[in-house]
């Protein structure tokens, strides 16, 4: 039987370094000592018999060998909480972590909802959420650092074979203005009427962006000769731009509800033109698949996809 040439603290040691860039923030994140920190590294080296950092310079650099160990190291940390989470399921749901990722605007409208739900049936349930990125989301659901995502965009290429992904809900983005605006007391908006409104918009390489530009060409209105008054870069910043009355917005129906109903936006509809996208929830069939996981699946998310469905169809428009 071969000797293990290094031990899982080393390996957790290893990470911090890589991700901080130094031994002192390593030790600081750790709550270690920096002297211990680098006693363990140089321990390791020796049962190794390989340098794992460049010392050369201010950050702290993994060697070839280092980048190797970090990556399986990764991975060995990863199955470690995999199965501290097995065995604690054996609880029945008295315990266990519930790991869930999100695109943006899902974990910041929808996700928190739907949390409160799962725990107010399951207190003793400790609850993550990691709103990040599409992509982001999706190398962590791969990588076994969450359990399931809800996203918005498009899973990058090289994962889509390693990921379960399953179509989850419509989410509409409506036209909002202020409800100061003339046109806000229109029942149906004419499509031509679109080139007359000045828009605030997310930049042109988010993926809201491009899923209204795709739509709108598909449906004869070019975004191209469209007015963009600003861009910003949050959900929050647009819609209060728009209660401002600086211009108009399409945004999604799950961030606009509070608003709809204070009256703070209004929203119209536009003649022979919705604009959707797909929500997908994202998994790793090939990672351990918790009793938490299971009863957010089975319990909450198609509850809240026949709310979507509600939502979308109940969603007061602007009065004819």
């Amino acid at each position: 039987m071969i000797d293990i040439p290094f031990t899982l603290d080393q390996l957790r040691i290893l990470k911090a370094i890589a991700a901080e860039g130094s031994f002192k923030r390593a030790a600081d994140s750790l709550y270690v000592s920096q002297p211990a920190v680098s006693l363990q590294v140089q321990h390791l080296e020796r049962q190794l018999d390989v340098p794992l950092f460049d010392r050369g310079g201010r950050r702290a650099q993994l060697t070839e060998a280092g980048r190797l160990l970090l990556s399986y190291g990764d991975r060995i940390l990863s199955l470690c909480q995999e199965t501290c989470r097995a065995i604690e399921d054996l609880q029945n749901l008295n315990g266990g972590t519930l790991i869930i990722g999100a695109s943006q605007t899902t974990g910041t409208y929808l996700m928190p909802r739907m949390l409160g739900f799962f725990r107010n049936k399951y207190p003793d349930v400790a609850v993550q959420l990691h709103v990040h990125s599409t992509r982001r989301t999706a190398w962590s659901v791969a990588n076994g650092q969450v359990d399931l995502a809800i996203i918005g965009g498009e899973i990058p290429i090289e994962l889509q074979d390693t990921l379960e992904i399953t179509p989850y809900a419509e989410d509409e983005l409506a036209l909002v203005l202020p409800p100061s605006h003339p046109l806000a007391q229109v029942g149906i908006l004419p499509r031509e009427e679109l080139y007359r409104l000045k828009f605030i918009t997310l930049d042109s390489q988010s993926t809201i962006r491009k899923v209204i530009d795709q739509v709108l060409l598909r449906s004869g209105v070019d975004p191209r000769q469209l007015t963009i008054e600003m861009e910003l870069n949050s959900i929050e910043a647009i819609k209060n731009a728009v209660q401002a009355g600086l211009g108009a917005a399409f945004l999604s129906t799950t961030a606009i509800e509070k608003e709809l109903q204070m009256d703070a936006l209004r929203r119209v509809s536009i003649d022979g033109l919705v604009i959707k996208r797909t929500l997908s929830q994202i998994s790793n069939p090939n990672r351990y698949r918790s009793k938490a996981t299971e009863a957010f699946c089975l319990e909450v998310l198609p509850y809240f996809e026949d709310k979507l469905l509600v939502n979308q169809n109940l969603l007061p428009v602007s009065p004819t």
